[in-house]
């Protein structure tokens, strides 16, 4: 995505859980694994793919990842993206974003005669079927997890009846259940692990009964990343973390970066919004990138602090990432063929 800036060359690693011996002058921590995860990258490849196979434009329901950078680029080459279904015109290709849908949306595209390409990041989709599946055991389900989110909404629409929003401990008073022995609790994916298990903390209070799921929702990128901050977090005087306001994970990195000892903790799109007052006193930066950011724009917030004496780069790595998820298995057919023989069908009936 983009070209590569020049940037400092980074010292060895440090051994995760050790801190930095006290040192002189100023330097970066750069926290690895950062930027990209392998839901983020299945999906914006599959944007690409889809472009180059079947051309422009194709239709992206809601930002494909939430970055600006990204969906702007995307964009430049063929992509549009709507917030509504009905926007697309008939007879068109739709894909859905790594963030997943609700089912009602999968019926309004095929309502609309839509050859769809459903690029639902794999564990987001997990949760969707842990939701299915408590839900046809008659359980309640305790969805933890901001509102409006668009995970949340797609999880939420797949058992509309059995799932109960909560937004935080605070939200714990509220909750109300049909029977305490059937409650089950399940999260967006992008949350901070330290919240999150809080507010299990404070379901489990009050609902002694209350199950877990098989396997952890928040995504292994997420936690690692957070993990990485964790381990600079005490030794940094300021934090920046690169991601747009819409990332719940980018978001969340500056909390995590803040709980963790950090002095200061910004969230900025691209170096052109570092604000030169933050550097009062600082002489460690870390630095860090939400799950759905391009590694190009931290080699730019990188070049941009080497200008200002920050040329001392190290790395803080709190795990090795090998996970890839296979493309949408869509870009394997003919879809415009479908999407024409789909537009032709509803003519023919009506």
């Amino acid at each position: 995505m983009g070209g590569m800036t020049a940037t400092p060359s980074p010292t060895p690693d440090r051994t995760p859980g050790t801190q930095a011996a006290p040192r002189a002058g100023k330097r970066v921590l750069l926290a690895a694994p950062r930027g990209y995860c392998a839901g983020v990258d299945r999906a914006v490849i599959a944007v690409e793919k889809a472009l180059e196979q079947y051309g422009a434009p194709v239709y992206v329901r809601h930002e494909i990842v939430h970055n600006k950078y990204v969906v702007k680029t995307l964009e430049k080459k063929g992509a549009i993206f709507v917030e509504q279904t009905e926007e697309v015109p008939e007879g068109s290709i739709v894909m859905f974003s790594a963030h997943g849908v609700a089912p009602t949306v999968h019926e309004e595209a095929a309502a609309r005669r839509l050859a769809t390409i459903d690029a639902t990041c794999p564990l987001v989709t997990k949760v969707h079927r842990e939701a299915v599946r408590y839900a046809n055991e008659d359980y309640d389900i305790l969805l933890i997890g901001h509102e409006g989110h668009e995970e949340v909404i797609g999880t939420s629409g797949e058992a509309p009846d059995h799932i109960t929003l909560v937004d935080g401990p605070e939200d714990v008073a509220n909750v109300e259940v049909r029977d305490e022995k059937k409650v089950v609790w399940l999260s967006q994916t992008t949350l901070s692990v330290d919240e999150t298990m809080e507010t299990v903390d404070a379901l489990k209070t009050k609902f002694p009964g209350l199950v877990s799921p098989p396997s952890d929702d928040i995504c292994y990128a997420t936690q690692n990343r957070q993990t990485a901050v964790k381990q600079m977090g005490a030794d940094a005087d300021l934090v920046i973390v690169v991601g747009s306001k819409n990332s719940s994970n980018s978001v969340r990195l500056v909390e995590v970066a803040k709980g963790a000892g950090a002095r200061d903790a910004h969230l900025v799109d691209e170096a052109a919004e570092i604000d030169p007052s933050w550097f009062d006193g600082v002489e460690t930066v870390g630095v860090t990138s939400g799950a759905s950011v391009p590694e190009v724009l931290v080699d730019g917030v990188l070049a941009d602090l080497a200008t200002r004496g920050y040329e001392d780069v190290e790395i803080v790595k709190a795990a090795e990432e090998s996970i890839t998820f296979s493309l949408p298995k869509e870009l394997r057919r003919d879809l415009r063929a479908e999407a024409a023989a789909l537009a032709a069908g509803a003519r023919t009936a009506g």
